[in-house]
């Protein structure tokens, strides 16, 4: 079943709960995905769908962020709707994790000592690894930690 259906189908089930708030964040993250097909021509794969699902969840966030404090409705509304975008987007790997991984590409490059010349290598050999699994600013930060 594609994340299309599955959406679909929780929509609904919010129309009948009444949950409005649950029903347009569906709508919207829905409305996303079928515009992302009608643009491909074909459906999505399971990377393409976990890509946009993880591109709403940014621009919501990125929303909150940039929204004055003293707009609390819309502040809100961006937190009900990220909780619903949330439900449906894959799992992200943990801090541990996202080491695992800087590590298993240092070894690879075999680079024991990093500094910031070898930040453009490794960055570029890790993102295809953890991307759509893992926060880029997460991933920046703790390679930016390693380095020397």
């Amino acid at each position: 079943m594609s994340m299309i259906d599955v959406i679909r189908k929780e929509m609904m089930t919010a129309m009948k709960n009444k949950e409005k708030e649950r029903k347009e964040s569906l709508s919207m993250l829905l409305n996303a995905l079928k515009n992302a097909q009608i643009d491909k021509r074909e459906d999505l794969t399971e990377a393409e769908e976990n890509s946009i699902i993880a591109k709403e969840i940014k621009q919501t966030k990125e929303t909150i962020d940039s929204c004055p404090q003293d707009r609390t409705d819309i502040i809100e509304e961006c937190k009900a709707r990220l909780a619903v975008l949330e439900e449906f987007a894959p799992e992200q790997m943990g801090e541990a994790q996202i080491a695992e991984q800087i590590q298993a590409v240092l070894d690879e490059l075999g680079i024991s000592e990093p500094t910031m010349k070898d930040k453009g290598m490794i960055m570029k050999n890790l993102m295809p690894r953890v991307k759509g699994k893992a926060d880029g600013k997460l991933v920046n930060e703790l390679v930016g930690a390693r380095l020397q």
